[in-house]
């Protein structure tokens, strides 16, 4: 497993080692050691979630306060999405800054994303099934959301020649200087 630290270095973009031929592959897509050792770190995750979107899907901001913030660690496994994660940590210094990457089930790329950090994806692909992690269950009083598009926050989504799909919760979604976020 390879760690590398992104342009948010809390932001971890995880490629792990991937055995392949003819018939197929073979990866570990979880080993908490091997995850611990690449990244230095130490999380416990409790829960599991599997979502399925088709092309446009736009899932986010999303996050919850303490005392539930989840660190989430994501992957696709079916199709591809542009996944984001934005510091609300209002004593960072990024905060407010949005790392992106691409994420597809050929890659087999994982994204760490910290407590503290807003999370969202949109669906590049036909369908994409999408796979992640969490280091605490969801608490719906804890639940939050920014507006995908803040201004404030800039994301650069990828132009997807289809309009974006959006839950009405993600659709109202705060502003950043008016969310409720981390100290």
């Amino acid at each position: 497993m390879q760690a590398t630290r992104l342009a948010i270095p809390e932001v971890i973009l995880i490629a792990p080692k991937v055995f392949g031929d003819a018939r197929g592959f073979f990866y570990e897509s979880f080993n908490q050691q091997a995850f611990n050792t690449a990244t230095g770190l130490e999380v416990n995750f409790v829960q599991d979630n599997h979502s399925r979107s088709t092309k446009g899907v736009l899932r986010g901001l999303h996050y919850q306060l303490p005392p539930h913030a989840q660190g989430k660690l994501v992957r696709v496994t079916r199709g591809a999405v542009f996944d984001v994660a934005v510091d609300i940590r209002k004593s960072s210094p990024t905060f407010g800054q949005w790392v992106g990457t691409e994420l597809t089930e050929d890659n087999h790329h994982q994204l760490w994303v910290p407590p503290g950090f807003a999370h969202g994806f949109v669906v590049l692909s036909e369908t994409a099934d999408f796979l992640y992690k969490t280091t605490d269950y969801y608490a719906a009083a804890s639940e939050r959301c920014i507006i995908w598009n803040d201004p404030e926050i800039g994301i650069e989504w990828p132009k997807i020649n289809i309009p974006m799909n959006l839950s009405s919760k993600d659709m109202v979604g705060a502003q950043l200087a008016e969310a409720e976020i981390f100290g």
